[in-house]
Parts: C-alpha cells; structure tokens; sequence
C-alpha cells in the first residue's frame, strides 16, 4: 500500500540540505518519491508502506541534522 506524508522539517535553509534529505531518503528501499520545499520547510514523501515505516524514514531525516516538528 502507498502512502502519502507530508512532514514538516525544521533546519533546512539551502540546496545543499535538499540534497541530503531527498538523497538519504529517496535511497531507502520502500521509498517512490521525496520532495523538499524549502520555502514551507515541508518534505512530501511517498512510500510503501509494507517496505519501510514512517518511523525509519523520520530517523534517516533526523540523521542528516534535521528536526521534525
């Protein structure tokens, strides 16, 4: 089953923090499609949900030193 989720994400300020959630996210098995917009500090993920949990792709944000609020 796809699910979609929009997180809100605080701490990401350039296109650098882009890439490093879209890309560290986007590797995750499970993972269809990540969107970052940076000027509403929201990241659009759609995922399966049967392949990785919301929670592991929440921790794989917070690695990369951002905060979800």
């Amino acid at each position: 089953m796809v699910n979609q989720v929009s997180l809100n994400v605080k701490g990401m300020s350039c296109g650098h923090c882009v890439s490093s959630v879209e890309n560290s996210v986007g590797k995750l098995d499970g993972v269809n499609e990540v969107k970052v917009h940076l000027d509403s500090g929201k990241v659009d993920i759609s995922f399966e949900e049967d392949k990785v949990s919301l929670e592991v792709i929440k921790e794989t944000i917070d690695d990369q030193g951002y905060d979800i609020v």
